[in-house]
This record gives C-alpha cells, sequence and structure tokens, in this order.
C-alpha cells in the first residue's frame, strides 16, 4: 500500500479525503499520521515527514477565503507561496521522489471572454485578486520543480465545489445556513446574499476527492488539470433551488459587504483533459449536493 501525505487534511476538502479512503473498496493508500505541522515552520515539516517518507502527497493547505486575500495579501501570500515552497524543500531534505499534486484553483483564470468559455486549460491565466495571484505564483514554483526534480509533479485547478462540512463564510454554505434558521424560525424570511445574478461552475466536493486520487494513478507529469462540472449555473436560482429543497419562500436582501471585488459575470469550465487521460467524470447529483449541504447545517444548527 503507497503512503500518502495530505496537507489541510483537517479542513472541508481533506475530511472528505480522508472519508473516501475509508470507503473506497479500490484505495491503495495509506494516510500517513503525523503530529500538527505549520507550513510556514520547516523545523513542524521536517517533524511531521520525519517517521515516513510518502510514495505521493496532496497539497491542499492554504489561504483560501478571496475576501481575506483582499484584506491581508501578504498573509495570502505567506501561506499560499512561501508555504509550497517550505513543503517542497522539506520533501527533497527527506528524500521525497514520487507525485506531488498540487491544488491550485479555477480562479486563476481570472477575466474571461464568453467567447472563450467553456475554460480550457490552454487559457492564458489572468488573476485578478491576490488569492488567485498567489496560486498562480505557487503553480510556477511546483511546475519549476516538475522540471528540475525527478517527481512527478501536477497541478490540479477545481472550480467551484461544495459539500457538507464547508465553512459559511462560502456562498452555498452560507445560504444553507440562513435557510436552515429560516425554517426554523430563528430568522426572518429574507437572504442576506451578494451578487447573485452571476454564474459559476460548482462541483460536489466528492467529485473533486474522486478526481485527485484518480490524478495520483493516472495524471501525467507536468500537467494542469482542470476539474468541473461543465456546467454554468445562475446564482440566484440554485439559492431557491436550495430554498424549495428546505421548504422555504424567502426573499432577497443584497448586503454591500458581500460583493467581491474584480468580479467574474459568468464561469463554465472545460474538464475534457481529465476525462480522456484519467476516466473521472462528476457522479453526483446536484440537487443530492444541494440536500448534502442543507442536512449538514440542520445538524449544525442544532447545536
Amino acid at each position: 500500500m503507497s503512503r500518502l501525505f495530505v496537507t489541510g487534511r483537517s479542513g472541508f476538502v481533506g475530511q472528505h479525503l480522508e472519508a473516501a479512503l475509508l470507503v473506497l473498496p479500490t484505495a491503495d493508500w495509506q494516510l500517513i499520521e503525523s503530529a500538527r505541522f505549520d507550513l510556514l515552520d520547516p523545523a513542524s515539516l521536517d517533524a511531521a515527514l520525519a517517521e515516513t517518507c510518502p510514495d505521493a502527497v496532496i497539497h491542499l493547505a492554504g489561504q483560501t477565503f478571496v475576501p481575506e486575500a483582499f484584506r491581508d495579501p501578504q498573509r495570502t501570500f505567506e501561506v499560499n507561496l512561501l508555504g509550497t515552497l517550505n513543503l517542497l524543500q522539506a520533501l527533497k531534505r527527506r528524500g521525497f521522489s514520487g507525485t506531488f499534486l498540487y491544488v491550485s484553483s479555477g480562479d486563476v483564470y481570472g477575466r474571461v471572454d464568453e467567447s472563450d468559455m467553456p475554460i480550457a486549460e490552454h487559457l492564458m491565466v489572468k488573476p485578478r485578486n491576490p488569492y488567485a495571484v498567489s496560486k498562480v505564483s505557487a503553480e510556477l514554483l511546483c511546475q519549476q520543480w516538475a522540471y528540475t526534480e525527478s517527481w512527478r509533479v501536477m497541478i490540479a485547478r477545481p472550480f467551484n465545489h461544495i459539500g457538507s462540512g464547508q465553512n459559511e463564510s462560502f456562498l452555498v454554505a452560507d445560504m444553507a445556513r440562513q435557510l436552515v434558521r429560516i425554517k426554523r424560525g430563528l430568522q426572518a424570511p429574507v437572504l442576506h446574499v451578494g451578487d447573485v445574478d452571476v454564474t459559476r461552475d460548482f462541483l460536489d466536493v466528492r467529485d473533486v476527492v474522486a478526481a485527485y486520487l484518480l490524478l495520483l494513478e493516472k495524471g501525467q507529469r507536468g500537467e494542469v488539470y482542470n476539474l468541473c462540472s461543465g456546467v454554468e449555473r445562475r446564482v440566484s436560482e440554485l439559492i431557491m433551488d436550495m430554498a424549495h429543497l428546505a421548504g422555504v419562500t424567502v426573499t432577497f436582501k443584497q448586503n454591500p459587504g458581500k460583493f467581491r471585488r474584480a468580479e467574474q459575470r459568468r464561469v463554465v469550465g472545460c474538464s475534457e483533459k481529465i476525462q480522456k487521460q484519467t476516466g473521472w467524470k462528476p457522479h453526483a447529483e446536484f440537487s443530492e449536493t444541494l440536500l448534502s449541504v442543507l442536512s449538514d447545517w440542520e445538524v449544525r444548527e442544532a447545536h
């Protein structure tokens, strides 16, 4: 069984990855248990890798919240770029020579003309916020290591992914929390929203995790892969679908504090590359995904 080291294991995607490895009958990966570590502390990374050298790494950890990146761009760059460099160097000191999957973001494409949709990997990146710039920078760093080391380095660019366990600072989780509170009479039937007249390409986090594991097995060295559904969904319609599933009637109230600077109006991606090279495709029914998010918040709000 191959040894897998995952950063960000306690986060939203990391928890789903760990759950998937427990139930997948074909999972050939054993998660490396390690003490808590700090990407900005090389000594703690060395300690985390001291007992076992991994065969593969999935680097999930990072500062992922765009408004926070505008608020504190320096910290975002420290965690996402310097933290990635520290991890790469710690792995080299440990004698690592396996597969390294860097998890970037579909946000790196930035402003995309409608003529360039659906968005494919060959499109030039035009990051429009500090978070996306930090991700592009870390991508380039990882690609440099792919050229100069014998490692099999790959980059994944997941688009918006949702599911149970996501922080309420993200849109779908925030809407689900509000809908549950409305259903319980804890909030007036008014959803506080940002700009909902935009479209996004949403993917179930369980499909994202499945893609990561397939990339470890079948992805090609030095390549970049989009992870997306290929379906464009208007945010306002998604929210109303959630309200219907929750059994409540709501209206919207726009909150200027929820608007993002440098917002892309439309997003829809192309995942033909990963589908052709690994056989991956999204399986989750979107209504089931939304129900899983609502059910998760039913539990959370009960405590």
